[in-house]
């Protein structure tokens, strides 16, 4: 079998053992390994790198556990406002969508931007007419409620604050989802979804539907996709930076990465972590923080599944 790789991640932030029951250990890390095995299965059978990023996040969408699709959190209005952004490595192609309230999967929607559009980026009411007009899935505002995420937001729903997905500070984490791959053609694809922070302001953006902040793919770089305090990955193009250091720098994936996330991010004061791999199956899951969910694998290795930083 030829190369295959892919990388999924589901958020980073402080995750630490104390933090996490058992039960919900085991929840995050069979949502991990579902997404994970599931696009690494279709690679297998010949699917394209694109097709297996879409795949993966869908699934992480789907699941209420992460923070996109149905697991959004709540905006300071009460609602529900997702991003979501998918890159071909091959052509450099690229879809994007923000602020989209009711459409079941973002990221299905960013594909049908790429694929049936001229444009990159479409956001808000613009952005869900063009979903109804190619026949993408809508849910009802109840589809998106979750008790916990209520819970997060009313706490704050009266104050200036937001939240990066939890409002504990020592229980902090970047609600992201992310999937980065390498098909049997040596093409590569990223792809991202969030909900955004809680208690956000009405159309707030962060990173992930930004091509070069959130997501970038490139195959004669690397595929990214990060998780993070979005200001500060906007601020720092960490994606592209990372496709920088490789391209003109001459750095390996691995230092590319830990340039960006460990040293450039930390500098100032950005926390967060990427995915990241390259078309010699290379894979990389770097971050500052205290944990990220993440999972990856490599042709016939074992499927890694990992949520703290020691592991």
């Amino acid at each position: 079998m030829k190369n295959i790789a892919i990388a999924i991640h589901g958020g980073a932030g402080t995750i630490t053992k104390k933090n996490l029951t058992p039960e919900q250990d085991k929840a995050y890390r069979a949502g991990l390994q579902e997404a994970v095995t599931a696009g690494h299965g279709l690679l297998a059978a010949g699917g394209s790198a694109l097709d297996a990023v879409d795949l993966a996040v869908t699934l992480l969408e789907d699941n209420p556990l992460f923070n996109a699709g149905r697991g959004s959190v709540f905006t300071k209005e009460g609602k529900h406002e997702m991003d979501a952004a998918i890159m071909c490595g091959n052509t450099l192609e690229a879809g994007a969508v923000a602020g989209v309230r009711s459409v079941k999967n973002p990221i299905k929607l960013a594909r049908a931007v790429l694929e049936h559009s001229d444009h990159v980026m479409l956001s808000g009411y613009g952005a869900e007419d063009f979903a109804r007009n190619h026949g993408l899935a809508f849910a009802p505002e109840a589809y998106f409620f979750d008790a916990h995420r209520y819970k997060q937001w009313s706490e704050v729903r009266d104050s200036a604050v937001f939240m990066l997905d939890h409002t504990e500070q020592v229980d902090a984490k970047f609600g992201t989802v992310g999937a980065v791959a390498l098909d049997q053609n040596g093409h590569t694809a990223a792809a991202t979804s969030t909900g955004g922070m809680t208690n956000k302001n009405y159309n707030r953006i962060g990173d992930t539907p930004i091509i070069g902040a959130g997501t970038y793919a490139n195959n004669a770089t690397c595929a990214i996709s990060c998780t993070g305090h979005g200001e500060y990955f906007m601020r720092a193009v960490v994606a592209y930076d990372v496709s920088c250091l490789i391209e003109y720098k001459g750095l390996s994936l691995q230092q590319a990465c830990d340039e960006v996330v460990m040293q450039k991010l930390v500098r100032f004061g950005g926390e967060g972590g990427l995915i990241a791999l390259n078309k010699a199956g290379e894979v990389v899951l770097s971050f500052n923080s205290e944990g990220m969910y993440r999972a990856s694998k490599k042709n016939g290795e074992p499927t890694f599944v990992g949520i703290y930083r020691e592991q």
